[in-house]
């Protein structure tokens, strides 16, 4: 930047939008200009990421907008933050990252007649360097463009909502370099070209119905984009003010002793990289003194329970107490045998408590919980009960968090507002989504699967016997089992006598949630030894039931589940390296439109490591009204959901203490 202090400049230099350059003081550009410029013309990296203009230079107008963008600035009505620029007619203001102020280049046709400093200047630089870091990584999280298809609608940044029309190459500046670009109309048969590199400028369109298309050229989408920036930033005070009380509470952190490095050695299988960044990311979050509120979003069978596992042994070896609750004692139970199992050879208690236990069992466990004999005690919500006291509860890990309602998972954090939350989820409901992504909340996302590990084969069709008997046969015939679910318990025996109809040789047990708990347990042992091939069960298979050689699911009337519900079911199969089979059938003539795109949806997401994008698309399909509430429903209506909760997330963090 040029080193005068007169609003008056000769010179500018405007880099891209890059951790590179925001690692760096404007004072750095400013010493090392005449390098940067040197390697400009020798260096492709600096010609691309860097723009420089001076004052009488003739250049096209169009292009310098072209690359601004290209350079990752967002344009905007009014600029008033780095990374921003905006235009009127000749005039061109750009708030460049590189610097502590914003500048105004004033056009006359291809010529820059001035260049001067603007009224906007940042104080602390260092802080708003890191909300641009924050920024980047918030755009990458939404700008989740996996299994595009042409006539999805897309949202750009700078220009609006437009229709993705596939993708298109071009001879760039003249030359043999061919560039693939996003293809967008708008409305008025208006083209734009997104160069492929780009994808943070562009996320999904989110919303209640088909969207309004945008016109390029026009000023509304920026009115509109300011308007709803000033509303998200008034909500996320709100939402702050709530949260309050998490943001200041502190704690002893939490520091690796030695005994929780000893049980990673006892994992018999390969961490996948993204189990291994999760482990950073929470190892990191235990080292501070702000208590801990993440949710690790990954497909069933992805890894989840090892790291909470871990996360529990390292808050157990710092002398506090660990809470996990699940929806299931079936579910219950698996986690017990596993934490049990691994955490044999170390100095740590681990006890189950559910409502199913002999009362002087659950007294027992009670008592010895609070003297503090218990180290992690593993629940269903008979956890959250009033006489359940701990002596020094650290942790509380909630697993398969949509089953749980906010005021429970809220109920621990309010008798002690210090204690460490991490949530597990395949598919987290909307509203714990949101909050993720809204900064509230840190998210982490395991979307690789084991090695070995397949996607699920997923047919939906029209309900029919000749498609079930053949499924059945052929898992029958590579020796495997079955889940078939049946969802209404008053005509489940009348259901098996259909299957057995069907002459399959088939041998079916029955499971559903009116049963003694002994017996489904006894049921659940002797489907796990092969006593009988068929599962005949209600929606309680969804929860934790682990078993490889279960490797084809039939689903009946699958348009009464939920979306999140059904691809959760979908993952209780293809547990090991055989190719598994899901069907989902629907009765012929009562298909509404919303069971159709519900089920659609699923299909879509076929490929493993998917429920992430579930989860957007039952936001979507259920409506954000009933998450954010009637105002906001029309902001994200507007502009789509993943841009207003990447604005939302934005003005979160500014407005967070440092």
């Amino acid at each position: 930047m040029d080193l005068s202090n007169e609003r008056v400049m000769n010179r500018v230099l405007i880099t891209s939008i890059t951790p590179y350059f925001l690692e760096r003081r404007s004072f750095w550009f400013e010493e090392n200009l005449n390098k940067i410029l040197r390697a400009r013309k020798t260096q492709t990296f600096w010609r691309d990421n860097t723009l420089f203009l001076e004052k009488g230079q003739k250049v096209n107008l169009s292009e310098i907008l072209r690359k601004l963008d290209e350079l990752g600035y967002e344009k905007v009505f009014k600029v008033s933050e780095p990374g921003e620029f905006s235009q009127r007619g000749g005039i061109v203001d750009v708030f460049p990252v590189n610097s502590r102020f914003s500048v105004r280049f004033e056009f006359l046709g291809n010529k820059i007649e001035n260049i001067e400093k603007r009224e906007f200047e940042i104080e602390d630089e260092e802080r708003q360097k890191e909300l641009l870091k924050k920024k980047l990584k918030s755009q990458k999280l939404f700008s989740d463009l996996k299994g595009l298809k042409k006539g999805d609608y897309l949202v750009h940044l700078d220009h609006g909502i437009g229709y993705f029309n596939g993708f298109s190459t071009i001879v760039h500046d003249g030359r043999d370099l061919l560039k693939k670009y996003y293809l967008l109309e708008y409305g008025g048969g208006d083209k734009l070209y997104v160069p492929v590199g780009l994808e943070r400028k562009l996320t999904r369109y989110i919303g209640f119905g088909e969207p309004k298309l945008s016109r390029l050229g026009s000023t509304l989408w920026q009115r509109t984009k300011r308007k709803i920036k000033e509303e998200a930033q008034n909500f996320a005070r709100e939402l702050l003010a709530v949260f309050a009380k998490k943001e200041i509470s502190r704690r002893i952190p939490y520091l690796q002793k030695g005994i929780s490095q000893s049980l990673d050695a006892t994992f018999e299988y390969s961490l996948t990289p993204d189990q291994i960044e999760v482990l950073k990311e929470i190892a990191g979050d235990l080292e501070k003194e702000k208590p801990m509120d993440r949710i690790v979003c990954g497909d069933v069978g992805f890894g989840k329970t090892e790291v909470a596992l871990r996360a529990a042994t390292r808050v157990a070896e710092n002398g506090r107490q660990v809470a996990m609750i699940c929806p299931t004692t079936i579910l219950a139970s698996q986690h017990l045998n596993v934490f049990q199992k691994r955490l044999k050879n170390l100095p740590f208690r681990v006890e189950i408590l559910s409502r199913l236990q002999p009362k002087n069992i659950q007294r027992k466990i009670t008592r010895e919980l609070e003297e503090g004999k218990i180290d992690i005690l593993i629940g269903t919500h008979r956890v959250l009960s009033r006489d359940v006291k701990f002596q020094n509860l650290g942790l509380l890990i909630v697993d398969d968090e949509q089953k749980f309602g906010v005021r429970q998972k809220e109920k621990l954090r309010t008798l002690k507002p210090n204690i460490d939350i991490l949530s597990l989820s395949a598919t987290p409901i909307p509203r714990t989504l949101y909050m993720a992504l809204s900064s509230l909340k840190d998210i982490s996302l395991i979307r690789t699967p084991p090695e070995g590990r397949k996607g699920i084969k997923t047919y939906i069709a029209p309900f029919k016997k000749e498609i079930i008997k053949k499924a059945i046969e052929a898992e029958l015939e590579r020796d495997g089992q079955i889940y078939f679910l049946h969802n209404r318990i008053e005509t489940i025996l009348a259901f098996k006598k259909f299957l057995e109809k069907l002459k399959t040789g088939v041998k079916i047990g029955i499971l559903h949630g009116r049963l003694e708990e002994k017996e489904m347990v006894k049921v659940m042992d002797d489907f796990q030894k092969g006593k009988f091939d068929l599962l005949l069960a209600t929606t309680i298979i969804e929860n934790g039931l682990d078993l490889p050689r279960v490797n084809t699911l039939i689903v009946d009337a699958a348009t009464k589940l939920g979306l999140s519900q059904a691809y959760q079911i979908r993952g209780r199969i293809g547990r090991s390296y055989i190719q598994s089979f899901a069907y989902f059938f629907y009765p012929k003539k009562k298909l509404t439109p919303l069971a159709k795109k519900r089920l659609k949806a699923l299909k879509r997401a076929e490929e493993l490591g998917s429920g992430y994008r579930i989860a957007l698309a039952d936001l979507e399909i259920r409506g954000a009204g009933n998450v954010l509430g009637k105002e906001q429903s029309g902001n994200i209506n507007r502009i789509g959901l993943n841009l207003y909760c990447q604005m939302l997330s934005q003005a979160v963090e500014r407005l967070k203490p440092n």
